[in-house]
């Protein structure tokens, strides 16, 4: 909506990972080596962890992008909680086989007859995991069985797992030793620095076109960076946010004072509620008055954010009509 207000091409802050947008910091610039040097290796497993928002998925669509389909055939592959036999299936749909039997080990046979046939055609599998913070012990040992498949002495499948913190303390289980043994490389992606963060918002801008309409001052920057602590997906939705701000208040200039209100906005909307257990009925007057104000107090909040709602319809009709008035007085 606000693109036509600044004559851009597209939203520059989108959530949805891009690999169009991929931004090459110091960090993802780092993890992006280790997995090439996988890729080099043709073996084993790579380990990719970082915070949510932390641009993982948009990493990992950047290296589909950017490898010669002539040499890997990659599968991407985005886990909920799958059990072992889920997962191999997931995995067999992910490199494209059909009319898979129901039986795992007829699964596995298929998988390993593909992972063969791909390398006497001169190309390697490429399985990348994301989400692998959700995998359990078993269907891990299950990946770690699939990387025993090999074609002579070369292995015909390499995998990538790709996943938040909590997947480091999962694979240190003792239970997983086989599989730790063959991670050949690891890499934490951090967040952007100050300065990466005003490079990361003016790639983004500039990507759709961006003439330094609306203008984000160096104080802007330094407010953007401070709410989000240079996490990606934070900077894409305050930074979207704010550009809406912008298009309600015919902005041509932001101001830090206008970063800290809209990063306040967009805490207290995202913010979780925690679900409250059921009164007892011997529960004192107190605590059903306590919960009776509770209830009143998010029944407040959602009211006003419906009343704001109907604000921003009201502004962006407002906006919509005056763009036509203008394209037909043109």
């Amino acid at each position: 909506m606000y693109t036509s207000f600044y004559k851009l091409s597209a939203e520059p802050f989108l959530l949805t990972p891009d690999e169009r947008f991929y931004f090459d910091s110091s960090v993802h610039s780092q993890a992006m080596a280790h997995l090439t040097y996988g890729l080099r290796r043709g073996e084993g497993f790579i380990v990719i962890t970082g915070e949510v928002g932390a641009g993982k998925t948009t990493l990992v669509k950047h290296l589909i992008a950017s490898i010669d389909r002539n040499k890997i055939i990659a599968a991407h592959v985005v886990t909920t909680l799958l059990s072992g036999h889920d997962l191999l299936r997931m995995i067999a749909v992910a490199f494209g086989l059909q009319d898979l039997p129901e039986d795992k080990g007829a699964i596995l046979t298929r998988l390993q007859q593909f992972f063969e046939e791909t390398y006497r055609q001169g190309r390697r599998a490429l399985l990348i995991i994301d989400e692998a913070q959700n995998l359990s012990e078993r269907a891990l040992e299950e990946m770690r069985m699939l990387s025993n498949f090999q074609v002579g002495s070369a292995a015909p499948l390499q995998s990538f797992l790709v996943g938040q913190p909590q997947f480091r303390r999962i694979i240190a289980s003792p239970d997983l030793e086989q599989l730790r043994q063959r991670v050949i490389a690891s890499y934490h992606l951090g967040p952007l620095n100050l300065a990466e963060t005003g490079h990361y918002i003016y790639h983004r801008l500039e990507r759709t076109g961006w003439r330094q309409d609306p203008a984000f001052g160096d104080e802007v920057i330094e407010a953007i960076h401070r709410c989000t602590d240079g996490i990606p997906r934070r900077i894409n939705a305050l930074g979207n946010r704010l550009m809406l701000l912008g298009l309600l208040d015919e902005l041509h200039q932001f101001t830090p004072e206008q970063v800290e209100r809209v990063a306040t906005e967009l805490s207290r909307e995202t913010e979780v509620i925690e679900t409250e257990s059921p009164v007892a009925p011997a529960a004192s007057k107190a605590s059903k008055a306590a919960n009776s104000r509770s209830f009143d107090s998010r029944l407040d909040s959602i009211e006003s954010r419906l009343a704001k709602h109907d604000m921003f319809i009201r502004r962006a009709t407002s906006a919509i009509r005056g763009v036509i008035k203008i394209s037909r007085v043109g």
